[in-house]
């Protein structure tokens, strides 16, 4: 048998694009080396211009696509992303409290182009159900500020902000830094046992659409084979940091990242 390390179970939705949503999460964990399986949550009609169309899974389909994989396959690591619906975010939440693995929880509110991805109703139950199961919350700053009411426009506010979704229950917040301004961006790793940073220089470009779901499954990618939060988590910014480096330029809008660099770098 072939000796597969990190199995990672993505809950999801679909990008027609390929750019995000499980596209970008199933060459993620293949490139890093783990072994992806999928319950699909919503199949989206988009491109690098934007969504068009978002068509709900049932919840009921979405948790049997998930049991599955559980009962056979079994997963190292759960990493979710778009969930839409409060139906589908009580749905996923059952999922998570009985699987006793690490959760990376992406909370998927909105895509690049501005389309909503989470309803305002859903919000609630995302709070109550599926902050206090996250091992790891991955927000952005329009993320953060809508799960805690607080404003998140400098670095010390993603700080608070990280303590308020520690308070809710959290097991560790990585705050992505990308919508603060400054020439320099910074990611926060924020739990009990201290603060680790990540920083780099702005990289001028359209070409980041799927950075969010990218980090959220390297970072579960690394949880999954074994290795500490902050290695997972370091190990990730690279990745993505190199991707958006090397991003192909496709489309005439914010266009994906290049998430086989890796395997063209070994060639």
């Amino acid at each position: 048998m072939t000796d597969f390390k990190g199995r990672v179970l993505i809950i999801a939705g679909s990008d027609s694009g390929g750019g995000a949503g499980v596209q970008a999460d199933i060459k993620t964990v293949t490139v890093l080396g783990g072994y992806a399986a999928t319950a699909i949550t919503a199949i989206t009609v988009q491109n690098t211009l934007g969504v068009s169309a978002v068509h709900p899974i049932a919840p009921d389909l979405v948790a049997a696509q998930a049991r599955a994989v559980l009962d056979d396959i079994g997963a190292d690591a759960i990493k979710t992303g778009m969930l839409g619906s409060a139906e589908t975010v009580e749905a996923v939440a059952a999922i998570l409290a009985g699987a006793a693995v690490p959760a990376v929880v992406d909370p998927v509110m909105m895509a690049k182009g501005g389309a909503a991805l989470l309803e305002d109703r859903a919000l609630s139950a995302f709070r109550a159900r599926l902050v206090p199961l996250a091992s790891v919350l991955t927000p952005n700053a329009p993320e953060a500020a809508a799960l805690t009411g607080l404003a998140v426009e400098t670095t010390d506010d993603l700080r608070r902000a990280a303590e308020a979704l520690l308070a809710m229950g959290a097991g560790a917040v990585l705050m992505k830094g990308g919508h603060i301004p400054g020439e320099t961006v910074t990611d926060l790793l924020i739990s009990q046992a201290g603060e680790t940073s990540f920083s780099g220089p702005r990289i001028d470009t359209r070409h980041t659409h799927g950075t969010g779901c990218t980090l959220a499954s390297a970072v579960a990618t690394g949880l999954a084979q074994g290795l500490a939060l902050e290695a997972a988590v370091a190990r990730a910014w690279a990745y993505v940091a190199e991707a958006i480096r090397q991003a192909p330029g496709f489309g005439a809008g914010a266009g994906p990242l290049d998430h086989a660099w890796p395997v063209r770098e070994q060639r």
